[in-house]
């Protein structure tokens, strides 16, 4: 039954060394990515690790946020924020799909990413 699944939570990590982390963040729908940023803040503090935020315009723009301060910066780690709600049209569909994909791509690239997109 649906209502009674129970879900499976990775144990947290340890780190020899306090991880460093960007948080990028696609605030258009504020009062849940306020919530996001909160929920990835409190786990990374769990684990010892420090945590920057950075905003971007949209769910597009996190993974080139993304990639850019993996060339140029010296984080261990990235998360990827932000909420898509379904509309009436495909540009739902378009945003999801090309996020996801560039940050999979960042992902293969050797970047360390959750994405929570």
């Amino acid at each position: 039954m649906a209502g009674h699944e129970t879900h499976y939570t990775l144990p947290l990590p340890e780190f020899d060394k306090a991880p460093k982390l960007l948080i990028v963040v696609a605030p258009y729908y504020k009062d849940i990515a306020d919530q996001l940023v909160a929920g990835a803040c409190a786990e990374i503090e769990k684990v010892g690790g420090t945590h920057e935020v950075i905003e971007v315009p949209g769910a597009l723009e996190v993974p080139t946020a993304i990639g850019q301060a993996h060339r140029m910066s010296n984080f261990d780690g990235f998360v990827a924020l932000g909420c898509v709600i379904r509309g009436e049209t495909t540009h739902y569909d378009t945003v999801c799909n090309d996020s996801s994909r560039a940050i999979a791509l960042l992902g293969l690239q050797g970047a360390c990413i959750g994405n929570g997109i």
